[in-house]
């Protein structure tokens, strides 16, 4: 059975229209010089302004002897406007962009940067003390720092820079003798003379890491024709409700994911909008204070923080009167988030699905025909069937596993031929993992998780990792972490451990897993048992545990 809709790709949202994301940008930058790019911690810059500005950070680029096209480049950057400034400014330098989780620890970081190979590393000054631990393992020669405020102008760029570092003591000690700061490459005020566009030698314009089933995360391969095709497909959904050139859409989702990346550093920069990008989205009463400034057309967000901003007491005072799109994705949304953010806002929320296989977006609930508990439509010149466990299609409305084929469906794994063999078909077909129903109208319902894989607020989490932190106390002898609903962040993790020594307690192993895994990975509560359920070859059954867990969750309700 496969999704449709009738949207089709046409005139300007032609995926072939340009072969590169350079042409695209270059586009804009002619088409919309003097209209608002991007604006964060209350300053704004054009696209005029941004083209300057990633025109002075590539021509720095090309200066480096050790840098080449095709080479890897991290970005390691909150909402910030350095952010789209470095990420155009390195595409047109020819290399290919590695985002990274600014909130990842040394393991994390150093895991992706020998993996991607990177060469360069553009990183908040916050986090380099993370980096100086890990540097001589990896292959990063080019690093550049930057300040929160680095992009401001004069006075408040100071005020903010100096109470970061000495006020809020946000900037650990650290020591980096060859970084070169940020400021004295980019300052907006070089005159940069046009230069060739450089061709990088690789289809491959951005390494985006993920997950799987077991092991670390795995680094995905998107082509600039897989995010050219998916910014057209995205386009062409919400092209009823997003006005060209004149709409201003909030962004609290983090720019080094796919679905915010996708949305800000593409989408809305073809159409020529405003992106309002938010440095620290738990910051709710600074949240719902730019809402109240801005009165944006449109907000993307996900499921946790519609419910956060639910929840605050000014919400109802903000003037909505503007908003015409709100998207969600990254997790489920539930029911009643939404229907308490439409009375709210009186603007319903489109929730689609996406994968960052799939660059990211696979399916959107269309404008006027939102159904609640599903994630809508396959987007146009998108495939997708259910298969059962042989890989035969399920009859229509059963449940079975969801392939997709289409141009935004990613080249492979990067150097990883063996899990690119196991996800992709011969014949193009990805297999996500995802347990689903379609209806006889087309609606995709996500039912479960093939893989074992937990989705905290949006983020991906991998059972073995934590296993792995969590056995690697001296006084656990095993473990098995699983994900159970939460209404604030989709899943929440538990943890089941056995332990050698029974005078641990939960608070000690909690700060343990604290020193290795990122806040959200670590366990909202542990369970001490004496042993854990396995198959008869003694594999752990998370999946058993899980069902346990849900059984009693249901009887308790």
């Amino acid at each position: 059975m496969a999704a449709r809709t009738d949207i089709e790709l046409k005139d300007d949202l032609d995926p072939d229209r340009f072969s590169r994301l350079v042409q695209m940008y270059e586009y804009v930058f002619e088409q919309y010089p003097t209209l608002p790019a991007f604006t964060a911690l209350g300053h704004t810059i054009s696209y005029q302004e941004l083209e300057r500005l990633s025109d002075e950070f590539c021509a720095f680029l090309r200066t480096q002897k050790n840098l080449k096209p095709g080479d890897r480049i991290a970005i390691q950057l909150p909402n910030v406007l350095q952010f789209p400034i470095v990420a155009i400014g390195a595409t047109k330098a020819g290399l290919v962009l590695v985002n990274t989780n600014p909130l990842y620890t040394e393991p994390e970081m150093k895991h992706q940067f020998i993996d991607s190979g990177a060469k360069a590393i553009v990183i908040l000054v916050n986090f380099a003390n993370k980096l100086e631990s890990i540097l001589p393992e990896t292959s990063i020669e080019t690093i550049i720092t930057t300040e929160i405020g680095d992009a401001l102008p004069g006075l408040k760029r100071t005020v903010l820079n100096l109470g970061a570092r000495y006020l809020k003591r946000m900037v650990p000690s650290y020591n980096l003798p060859t970084a070169i700061k940020w400021r004295s490459i980019v300052s907006g005020t070089q005159n940069i003379a046009k230069q060739e566009t450089v061709d990088s030698g690789t289809d491959v314009a951005i390494i985006l890491y993920t997950g799987g089933t077991t092991g670390v995360s795995k680094g995905v391969m998107l082509t600039h024709k897989n995010l050219l095709a998916n910014m057209m497909q995205l386009r062409a959904v919400s092209k009823s409700v997003i006005k060209d050139g004149q709409d201003s859409i909030v962004g609290p989702l983090p720019l080094y994911h796919t679905y915010a990346f996708m949305m800000h550093c593409l989408t809305m920069i073809y159409a020529g909008n405003h992106s309002i990008l938010i440095p620290n989205p738990r910051d709710i009463d600074g949240f719902v204070k730019v809402l109240a400034q801005t009165k944006p057309n449109g907000v993307l967000g996900i499921n946790t923080l519609y419910l956060a901003l639910c929840r605050h007491p000014k919400i109802t005072e903000v003037d909505f009167s503007n908003l015409r799109f709100c998207g969600a994705g990254g997790m489920a949304l539930t029911p009643k988030v939404a229907e308490d953010w439409t009375r709210i806002s009186k603007c319903e929320i489109y929730e689609g699905y996406g994968l960052t296989e799939c660059s990211p977006v696979v399916s959107l609930n269309l404008p006027g025909h939102v159904k609640l508990g599903t994630v809508g439509f396959a987007v146009p010149e998108t495939q997708t069937q259910v298969v059962d466990e042989e890989g035969k299609l399920v009859a229509s409305g059963e449940k079975g596993e969801l392939w997709v084929r289409g141009p935004q469906v990613m080249k492979g794994y990067w150097r990883n031929e063996e899990a690119t063999a196991e996800s992709l078909t011969e014949d193009g077909w990805f297999k996500t993992g995802d347990y689903v129903q379609i209806d006889d109208e087309g609606y995709i319902r996500i039912v479960d998780r093939k893989k074992e894989m937990i989705i905290v607020s949006g983020f991906n989490v991998f059972p073995s990792e934590i296993e792995e932190v969590a056995n690697s106390h001296p006084d656990i002898f095993e473990s098995a972490a699983i994900g159970l609903p939460n209404e604030s962040t989709g899943e929440k993790i538990r943890l089941f451990a056995v332990a050698r020594d029974t005078s641990i307690t939960e608070k000690a192993l909690k700060e343990y897993c604290r020193k290795s895994l990122t806040a959200y990975k670590v366990p909202k509560d542990i369970v001490f048992v004496k042993d854990l359920p396995k198959s008869n070859i003694g594999k752990i059954l998370r999946r058993e545990l899980r069902e346990q867990e849900l059984a009693k969750l249901e009887k308790s309700s």
